[in-house]
């Protein structure tokens, strides 16, 4: 058996096995996901959540998407039906191909390329593609406006999440995502001497997956949704499941980049072989989940941002702060000599 997933069909095989585990993990992740944002904000509001369909409530999910599927997919008479379709559905593919470079313990990862960092920002960046079609196929100006607003909002905190890598990389020494997790197994987690630029990236996060409180695309009394105001059934559908997908995808490289990845606190390794990488997998999926809520925390407690504040703390604070600590990151591993030689 060893000897057939040596060879270059066994290789494929286990590929598409992969492949397959990741997408339709990532897919249960997003589904409960909605469930458990429903559950944190009716308990931070004194509510009890959905509870009616299944055992506590846990059908709810499928509940939601079977009602999606049977609903009407309804295009605009003015709209074009092309780019109008085909918007949500590269938003969606977005969200999952993104997770080919992510490393759920040492040697399981999809793609385990030397430039995952490039990999994962170049994604981030083609989502603007997605919203931007979204807003002008359907011929909109409410869906247009929003497109443009989450457009900029998106390309401005792109820029404060470079420098964040940047001094991540300067620590690290390595753009591959395996090799950062590697490099706080012997130094220490990322968060501790960059702890404002794991602040930094989080709100970033926050901002470019369009989430609370920087919803500004949603904008109830202003853009009724923003840019996906026209759609409906499930092209509404795959916006909604490519932005929690981004989300679960912010707080995968947030476990990566500053809590250690798969590492466990204080060096444990009580297993070996797949029990020992099943216990990484532990690891990277409980610090994740910990990132997830307190995503939805700061919906709970934090109101939303006017626009012209959310510019503001986008290029006047968070810009110059991250460039300042990098090039201060910089001097210190310079005048230390603390590079990393590998």
């Amino acid at each position: 058996m060893s000897e057939f997933f040596s060879t270059t069909l066994g290789q494929l095989i286990l590929t598409v096995v992969y492949i397959l585990i990741v997408c339709v993990g990532l897919l249960l992740a997003i589904a409960y996901y909605t469930l458990g944002e429903r559950k944190v904000l009716a308990y931070a509001q004194l509510r009890k959540g959905p509870n009616v369909v299944g055992p506590f409530g846990l059908l709810q999910p499928m509940a939601d998407g079977l009602k999606l599927l049977l609903k009407e997919t309804i295009i605009p008479s003015g709209a074009n039906r092309v780019v109008f379709v085909f918007a949500p559905l590269l938003t969606f593919t977005l969200a999952l191909v993104a997770w080919a470079v992510i490393p759920f313990d040492a040697g399981w990862v999809i793609s385990n390329i030397n430039v995952g960092i490039l990999y994962l920002f170049a994604i981030s960046s083609l989502s603007v593609y997605g919203i931007i079609m979204a807003g002008w196929a359907s011929n909109s100006r409410y869906a247009f406006l929003g497109a443009l607003r989450s457009a900029a909002q998106m390309v401005s905190y792109e820029v404060s999440i470079g420098f964040v890598l940047v001094t991540v990389l300067l620590l690290a020494g390595s753009l591959n995502l395996s090799d950062i997790v590697l490099a706080q197994q012997h130094f220490t987690w990322f968060v501790f001497p960059l702890l404002p630029m794991a602040v930094v990236f989080f709100i970033s996060g926050l901002a470019e997956t369009n989430r609370a409180p920087f919803d500004l695309p949603e904008g109830e009394s202003e853009l009724v949704a923003g840019y996906f105001v026209e759609y409906s059934s499930m092209t509404f559908a795959l916006f909604y499941l490519g932005e929690y997908g981004n989300m679960i995808l912010v707080s995968g490289m947030t476990a990566i980049l500053f809590l250690g990845g798969w590492l466990a606190p204080f060096n444990i390794q009580p297993f070996d072989g797949v029990l020992g990488h099943l216990w990484g997998v532990f690891w990277f999926v409980l610090k994740t989940l910990f990132v997830m809520f307190c995503i939805l925390w700061v919906r709970a407690t934090v109101p939303r941002f006017r626009y012209d504040q959310l510019m503001r703390l986008g290029w006047k604070v968070f810009l110059p702060f991250s460039l300042v600590w990098l090039v201060l990151t910089a001097g210190v591993l310079a005048a230390m000599g603390w590079y990393p030689t590998h």
